[in-house]
This record gives C-alpha cells, structure tokens and sequence, in this order.
C-alpha cells in the first residue's frame, strides 16, 4: 500500500510541475538552454525511482531491463533538443516517463488485487491458543503449544492447531479454509483444522500438530510458494525477453548510426533511434502474464483449490487422461457393515474378533468393523490381542488369546491356504480365519458420491479419458464403473499394482497432453507423485498425499476438480491474450517507428498503454 501512496504522490507531484514548466514555456521567450534546466525539474521528479532500479538492475547483471530502456529514450528526447537546429521533445521526454510511472501504478494495483487475493488467507493464522493448565485457562502463542496439549476453542475463537475434539459440540465455519460457506457440525472424536472458526459452542481439543505443521500454515506456505514454480508460458517470457531486449537495443543503435553515416541528417535517426528504443520495451509482457498467473492461483485458493505453482495451473488445463482411485475418491469411503455370516460362532463373537484385530488399523474398512462392533458392544474387554502386523493390500494378522488370526481378503485367506466361502453379496467382503479354522466373513458396502456422476460426465463430455483402479473385487467395480460410465476400469489391484500401472500408463503416453491422477492420499501417495499432475482430495489432513501433490482440493468435493481447470484454461486464455496483443503491437509499432512513421507519441501508447491494457485484462483472473 505504501508504494502504491508513494506512486500516486510522485506522478501528482510530476504532473504539477509538468503543467506548471509547460506554462513558462508558453508564456515566455526562454532559450533552449533554459527550458532544458526548467523541464529538468519535472523530468527527475517522474524518473527518480527508474533511475535507482535501472542502476540495481545493471549491478545484478540485468543491463537491459526496462528502467534502462525508458531511462535511454527519454534522456536521449531530452538532450536531442540541445543539439543546433533541431526541434527540443522536453515534453515528449517528461510524458514518457510520466506515462511509464502511470503504468506502473496500474500494475502496482493490479498486484495489490491479487496480492489481496491471496492475503485474505493470511487472516486464517491464528493470534492465540487457550491453554489449559490444571483447570486454569492461559492465552499463550500458538507457536508456544506442544502436541498433546488440551487448549479450549470458545465461541467466535478462530481454531489455532489441529487436534482432535475431547469434549464439547459446536458448528465451525470451514470457508478459509475449504472455500465452503455451509457450516460443518463438530463433535467429540472429530479431527478439527486449524483456520476454522468456532460458531457457538466451547470445544476442548487435543492438540495433534505443532503449529508450523498445522493445517494454516501449510496452507500459507503452499500458496506463498506458488509463485515458484514458473509455468511454459512465463519461463517462454523469461528467455523472449533476455533475447528480445538486446536485439532491439542493437537494432535502435543501428537506426540512429548506420543511416546518419550513409545519409546524413543524424538528428531524424537519432529520434526514430529512440522512439525505437522506447517501444522495444517488454513491460506488457515481462508484467501481465506473470500477473495472470497469479491472479488465477488466488482466485483459485478462494474456492478451496490450492495449486503448488502456476507450472501446473497451466498443466491442469491440458490433460487426456484422467485416473481416479475409488475408495474415498468415487466414493464416499465411509463403510458400513451390512451383513455378517458366521460359521459355527454367532454374529457378536465373530464380529469381535474382526474388531479386536483390526482396532490398531486406520483403513476405512477395518474403522467401519471396530464402529460396527463399538456401536453395540465395549471393545476394551479381557480379549488379549498381541503382534498386530497390517499386510498392506491384502489384511491384518494378530494374535488373539494366542491364536493366530487373519482378517482380509480372498488375496489373504489364498495365501495363507485357508478355503473361504463363497458370498453372492455385492460388497468388500472381509473373512475370519486362524489356520486352523475358517470363522466366517463381513460384508461391508460403499457409496458414491453424488458429484462423481457429473464430474465423469464433464470429463467424458470433453473427450478426456477417465480410469478407475481399486482393490476392491470386480464385481464391486464393475457394478461403480457403469454407473458412472467411466472409459476404463482396474480392479483387484494391489498398492503396487496400481503404481505399475500408472508407469506403464505414462510409458505409453506419446502425446503432449498431461495425466492427471486424484486420490484421496490415505494409500495414494506413491500415484500422486508419479504423473504429470497428482491432485490429492478432501483437504490438507493427509500429509504425505499432500507433500506428494501438484493440486490440493480442501473440499471432500471431486467437482472442485472442474473448477479448478475451468479457471487454468480461463487464465491461460488471458495470458495468451496478453502475449499475442502485446507482440503484435510491438512488432507494427516497431516497425512504423523503424520507417519514422511512428511518432515519440505513438511509440509510448505502444509501450506503457499496451502495459495498461494488458494489465487489466489481467485483472479478470481474480474472477
């Protein structure tokens, strides 16, 4: 903001002096040498600041940057007017500079809108904690908290850590953090973020994170940090303009010399040199598309879509393929046991094995077995339960009252020799067997999300093949896949099953469209990490799938996947607009100015109005 005052106060300042000089020299007779002094006055007032950044950019080996350029041209229309018998541009020099911080400002706004954008998430770090300490409460730092403290969220209170709700109810309201205005209900046993706000009751929470891993400030330094990662189209500015400037340089000095030489009259090359010189300038450029970019991972952070750099705004927009895991993904990933079939044992004592077993286990299915089991019965009895050891893909192995039990799938009773039964059920079905005897089998049921049909469509609509992989059996997948008429569909796939496939997926990829993978990072890590962009869903609580991802989704929402390439394909859209426009623009400008058609008047529209225009059409990313 005080750059932005500090801009407005100059160009006022410059102006009134401008006005002021411009009316001495209409109401006097002042010779040259005495204008040159008097316009100074206004000149230096307008360029003060271009002068110090062209100097810190020739120090940081950045000779031909834009202050240089502007600061050439417009002291080259100043002096020109000294040499005898040639028309003084004191006015034309002044404007241009005057012009150019006129731009400046524009792109200075511009940057505070987006800047804003993404400050707005900066609100979402919390001030304080109250820690609880022998039934006292004290407001310390939530840098101060350690995990396994007890701080008390009251009414109003943004939430300062994450943690787990030990007692209390309320409804927190999540839109800093998800982009999601309806409140979320809270209860004792939930997991809450820090970054939500506490509507209306008093929560007692067990902190889980210290505060630099917490949910808010990972979510500002993935956004802080997004500017990083440059996409094609501004790395393409980058090196356009480290060519592009010296060229223009070179071809201005040869304007104003090589002609002089050969065809007298210096003074006309001279001004078509500089007017050259100050149309060369790639300020619409090297500005607007990097502001483009921005504005589009701000406007995208309002709507609970994190990208870790613009490299994949821009990826996002160009896929062909698109895979989805289905189990918390496609599906909700909240299971519920629908059936027990026991053999030779009732359905209690069954069911309490499989829970005693897989209590320890933080798959969905194994949670929905122990919430089966716990809704009904206490699972902190006399069962001893010893050497739990998860055999990933398949089950879980313990030893209960020192017999050997296994709880998982077809793929483990086989292994392991056991016969299951045969279930007709359409569901996970989960067997209950030591080696001596088969127990019997759960069934355990999963729905999908209601905007996975419209997501699919979308992607089906545009010709974007979509792949769904699961572990699950293939009726189950089959039964998922039509109905909602996914292209392709891989079933019974073990967690390194389905990174094979993603490889030889991405082996076989001989277009230069992207792949694109979405998971809900309990077990997809490895999958967001191998394709050209990993999209991990349902927010920031998953750490590894989010370190792994190139796109955060914090709404448990598949459709914010829409969104988030309706706005890459709306930001490259502008930024595209914005090179074509600007080079253009130049290149006729250039042009007319090489054949001295083009006037000092034309070459700063060509310049610092181009910047304006361009920056402003930058604006509408924000939207």
């Amino acid at each position: 903001m005080e750059e932005k005052d500090e801009k407005i106060k100059q160009i006022i300042i410059s102006s009134i002096l401008f006005i002021i000089v411009l009316l001495v020299d209409k109401l006097t007779k002042l010779n040259t040498q005495i204008l040159f002094l008097i316009y100074l006055i206004p000149y230096l007032t307008a360029s003060y600041d271009s002068f110090k950044e062209g100097i810190d950019g020739i120090k940081k080996g950045n000779v031909f940057n834009e202050n240089v350029l502007m600061i050439l041209a417009s002291l080259g229309a100043m002096f020109i007017g000294l040499i005898p018998n040639t028309k003084p541009m004191f006015a034309e020099a002044i404007f241009v500079m005057l012009f150019y911080q006129v731009g400046e400002l524009f792109e200075l706004i511009a940057e505070g809108k987006s800047e804003k954008e993404v400050k707005s998430l900066m609100s979402i770090r919390p001030d304080y904690a109250n820690l609880e300490i022998k039934n006292d409460l004290r407001k310390v730092s939530p840098k101060d908290i350690k995990i396994g403290d007890i701080i008390v969220i009251k009414p109003g209170e943004k939430v300062p850590l994450d943690g787990i709700v030990i007692s209390g109810t309320s409804s927190v309201n999540t839109l800093a953090i998800t982009g999601e205005s309806v409140p979320r209900n809270i209860r004792e046993g939930d997991l809450i973020y820090s970054g939500y706000i506490n509507n209306d009751g008093t929560l007692r929470v067990k902190v889980t994170k210290l505060f630099r891993d917490s949910t808010a400030s990972r979510i500002i330094d993935l956004v802080k940090n997004a500017t990083n990662k440059k996409s094609k189209s501004e790395r393409f500015i980058t090196k356009f303009s480290r060519i592009y400037t010296p060229i223009v340089v070179l071809l201005a000095l040869i304007i104003s010399i090589v002609p002089s030489i050969i065809l007298g009259n210096p003074t006309t090359w001279i001004i078509r040199g500089l007017t050259f010189l100050v149309v060369s300038c790639p300020c619409a450029l090297v500005i607007s598309v990097p502001l483009s970019f921005f504005g589009g991972i701000g406007g995208a952070s309002k709507k609970g879509i994190l990208f870790k750099g613009s490299e994949y705004l821009e990826k996002i927009s160009n896929i062909s393929t698109i895979v989805f895991d289905k189990t918390g993904t496609l599906t909700e990933g909240v299971f519920e046991v629908v059936a027990i079939h026991p053999n030779e044992i009732d359905e209690k004592e069954l069911l309490h094995i499989a829970a005693h077993v897989e209590k320890e286990s933080n798959h969905p299915i194994a949670l929905s077995i122990v919430a089966s089991y716990n809704h009904d019965y206490d699972i902190s009895d006399d069962c001893q339960v010893s050497d739990v050891e998860e055999i990933k893909g398949y089950g879980v192995k313990a030893k209960v009252n020192h017999e050997t039990i296994y709880v998982g799938n077809d793929k483990l009773m086989k292994k392991k020799g056991i016969d299951p039964e045969i279930c007709s059920n359409i569901g996970s079905i989960i067997h209950i067997a030591s080696t001596k005897k088969y127990y019997g089998h759960i069934i355990i049921s999963d729905k999908i999300k209601e905007d996975s049909y419209q997501t699919i469509k979308y992607f089906n609509d545009n010709n974007i093949k979509t792949i769904m992989l699961t572990g699950d059996k293939k009726q189950i997948a089959v039964k998922v896949a039509k109905k909602l008429k996914v292209s392709e569909f891989h079933s019974e796939l073990l967690p390194e099953e389905k990174e094979k496939f993603i490889e030889d997926l991405i082996n076989k990829n001989k277009t230069q469209k992207n792949i694109c993978f979405v998971g809900d990072g309990i077990n997809d890590s490895p999958s967001i990490a191998l394709t050209d962009i990993g999209v991990s869903l349902g927010g920031i609580g998953q750490d590894v799938a989010v370190e792994a991802a190139d796109v955060i989704l914090m709404q448990d929402k598949l459709s914010s996947l829409i969104d988030g390439i309706k706005i890459s394909k709306k930001t490259l859209r502008i930024a595209k607009e914005n090179i074509v426009f600007s080079i253009a623009i130049k290149i006729i400008t250039l042009i007319l100015a090489g054949f001295g058609i083009a006037n000092m008047w034309m070459a700063v529209f060509a310049d610092v109005g181009v910047t304006i225009i361009a920056v402003l059409n930058s604006i509408r990313t924000l939207k």
